[in-house]
């Protein structure tokens, strides 16, 4: 069975092999990044579909005069506002105006590189036609943007006031002006290349008639979210080239067509059991005219033998749009009839509507059979499959919750009795699970349960006996390994998460049904015993430092370690079991917090608890998330847990934090730690 899991997303199921949800991931977001260069300019290729159906030659009403928007939509337009979009998702309007710049070097590039071609070929031979730069468009957008912000990097907090705009300025100009010749000289030799090797790839299967054979990676591919990468990074950038030769590409409709999903949902209209039956006639609406085309992955999930169903049936549009010449003029995003019928070439409204037919039979018929086949067996057994299951796992292959999933039915698992002990877990089970530990103890306190305990314990410890287990999301399989009957909660930011605050109402809700609280006095083995050393031993002000000269999270970590050897407290290789841990699971723990401590392994070398303290005003990038205060920790014998849990309930309020940013002297800083 499935693992149900609450994520910083959602509920979702829990992965049973991590290689391949590694893999899956991330593949996953791949795709997610690319879509989220080409989706945002969906309306600007639509325009341009308009514009090559009014206005072209072939169009309903040629017009010289506005097809001259055609060429230089398609060939700049297009390209630059994608490197702009992926340019401002890396670093914002720096990252989107440098990422254009090297993009227009790549255009110019490639068109460069075809004119000196062409210009060696003899008269009678057709030239080559110019190559869209989608692809540079998603390569050096980012990556233009990335190189601006390790420049911006370099030279932070080191510019005399009053120059802060003059750099800001030459610099990202500099910078994409270097780029610019980099991506005329290198990127368009490259992605030339790329799109040869992939147009004549796509050209020999339509040649040789096995195109509806990519139906066999595409439609797997789309339940479980790994579509995106394909999508939008070959079949886009591959169907816009063609449909700018020849007014319209098959290769918009590999993926969009609505006819399989289609198909699959009116067969369990008609042949499914349960909720799946109540709720596929409205799914099936959703899903045709409004082109939200997941809404049908967890039928599938329910049954995995459906993939048969839905290969077939795309197989079937594929082909049927082959034999009948049919495309878009470009991509149908959202996949909803409407918006495939309104980028349908002139001459293409049969061969897709029937391929759209033909799909939907083709599905509806084998997923029949399946249904059928398996019906008195699921009657007989009372397993009609679990669609609110299903809902779970296809959010946990998306990755967050779904609006269009929500309307089918709850992926939420209800407590079956009141929720009497919470376990956050860690691995080692003294630094992030304290704190995390501590924030939550006290959000259940001030909630009325008394009662309930909250505890932490390092991962290896847990066992089957948890109501609610709270942990990390890369420590998630671990953990239900050894607590599969517990919900499972994972969290990023440990200081302030709202899965908390959900937490709290989970436990309202496990006791509103009348079920009675836990007995009073109930104690954890692993509650924190006092600290038996004085705060100043182990925060001393020698161990304060109000403004760090780390650049990375693998020199705070050095940082923080230094001062923990400095005072006494551990030996130098508990430096490197930081670094080692930080391999293992981030020390992130949410508002501007890292708290990074050594492994387990490395107890030996903690003479004392100890701890150390360091700010970084202007902040650090610790793995994409934003850091400026790092908390080096070594605790011997558990006697640092108490100050631990005092961190954890001042970082957890945004107050506190905001003093601690204000503060001018190492005084203050122990004075605002020591008032939790």
């Amino acid at each position: 069975m499935p693992t149900i899991v609450y994520t910083d997303k959602g509920f979702t199921l829990s992965e049973t092999e991590t290689a391949r949800g590694g893999a899956r991931v991330a593949i996953q977001k791949f795709g997610t990044f690319l879509s989220g260069m080409i989706m945002p300019n969906i309306p600007a290729l639509i325009a341009w579909g308009l514009l090559t159906a009014f206005f072209i030659p072939a169009g309903w009403v040629p017009n010289d005069g506005f097809a001259l928007m055609v060429g230089p939509t398609i060939h700049y337009l297009l390209p630059l506002l994608i490197a702009n979009t992926g340019g401002r998702m890396v670093y914002d309007f720096r990252g989107g105006v440098v990422g254009t710049l090297a993009t227009m070097g790549a255009i110019a590039g490639s068109d460069h590189l075809i004119a000196q071609f062409n210009a060696t070929l003899a008269p009678d031979v057709a030239p080559l036609g110019e190559i869209h730069m989608f692809i540079g468009a998603m390569m050096m957008g980012p990556l233009g943007a990335w190189v601006m912000k390790k420049l911006d990097g370099l030279w932070a907090g080191k510019v005399k006031a009053g120059f802060e705009m003059l750099v800001d300025m030459f610099s990202a100009g500099i910078a994409g002006f270097l780029l610019m010749l980099f991506s005329f000289v290198v990127v368009a030799r490259i992605v030339n290349f790329i799109m040869d090797v992939l147009g004549a790839g796509v050209d020999w299967l339509i040649n040789l008639h096995l195109l509806p054979l990519v139906s066999i990676i595409i439609e797997p591919a789309k339940v479980f979210f790994l579509n995106n990468a394909i999508n939008h990074g070959v079949l886009t950038p591959l169907g816009t080239a063609q449909a700018s030769e020849t007014g319209k590409s098959i290769l918009f409709l590999l993926e969009s067509n609505p006819g399989p999903g289609l198909g699959l949902l009116i067969a369990y209209s008609i042949f499914g059991l349960g909720a799946a039956k109540a709720s596929a006639p409205g799914a099936a609406i959703i899903q045709f005219f409004g082109g939200i085309h997941e809404i049908y992955f967890p039928y599938v999930l329910m049954k995995p033998q459906l993939l048969i169903a839905m290969i077939l049936g795309g197989m079937t549009g594929v082909t049927t749009n082959m034999l009948f010449g049919s495309g878009l003029r470009a991509p149908a995003a959202p996949g909803s009839i409407l918006a495939i019928l309104a980028q349908t070439a002139t001459d293409s409204y049969v061969g897709v509507i029937l391929s759209v037919i033909f799909a939907a039979a083709v599905t509806f018929v084998v997923a029949s059979i399946i249904l059928r086949a398996s019906r008195a067996k699921d009657i007989e057994s009372g397993e009609a499959g679990d669609l609110s299951a299903a809902i779970t796992a296809t959010e946990a292959a998306k990755g967050k919750k779904s609006a269009a999933l929500s309307a089918l039915g709850s992926s939420t698992k209800k407590p079956d009795a009141p929720i009497t002990s919470i376990v956050f877990a860690c691995d080692a089970g003294m630094g992030s699970s304290a704190m995390g530990a501590s924030v939550l103890r006290k959000k259940i306190k001030d909630a009325g349960f008394d009662n309930v305990t909250v505890v932490n314990k390092a991962v290896r410890n847990l066992e089957d006996n948890v109501d609610v287990l709270v942990t990390q999301r890369e420590l998630s399989e671990r953990a239900m390994a050894l607590a599969p009957s517990s919900i499972l909660v994972t969290v990023d930011n440990f200081m302030n998460s709202p899965r908390y605050d959900e937490v709290v109402e989970l436990v309202a809700q496990s006791h509103a049904g009348g079920g009675a609280a836990p007995a009073a006095g109930t104690v954890a083995a692993s509650e924190p015993e006092r600290a038996v050393a004085a705060e100043s031993e182990v925060l001393a002000p020698s161990s304060v430092v109000l403004s760090g000269t780390a650049t990375d999270a693998a020199s705070a970590i050095a940082e923080a370690g230094n001062l923990l050897v400095a005072a006494g407290g551990v030996e130098p290789s508990y430096v490197d079991a930081m670094h080692e841990r930080e391999k293992l699971v981030s020390t992130y723990m949410g508002n501007f917090l890292a708290i990074p401590h050594g492994t387990n392994e490395a107890k030996d070398s903690v003479l004392r608890s100890t701890m150390s303290f360091v700010r970084y005003p202007n902040g650090i990038d610790w793995k994409g998330k934003p850091v400026k205060f790092v908390v080096g920790i070594a605790g011997a014998n558990n006697t640092h847990m108490e100050i631990l849990q005092k961190v954890a309930i001042t970082f957890s309020d945004l107050n506190q934090v905001e003093k601690l940013l204000e503060a001018t002297t190492v005084d203050e800083v122990i004075d605002i730690l020591g008032e939790a």
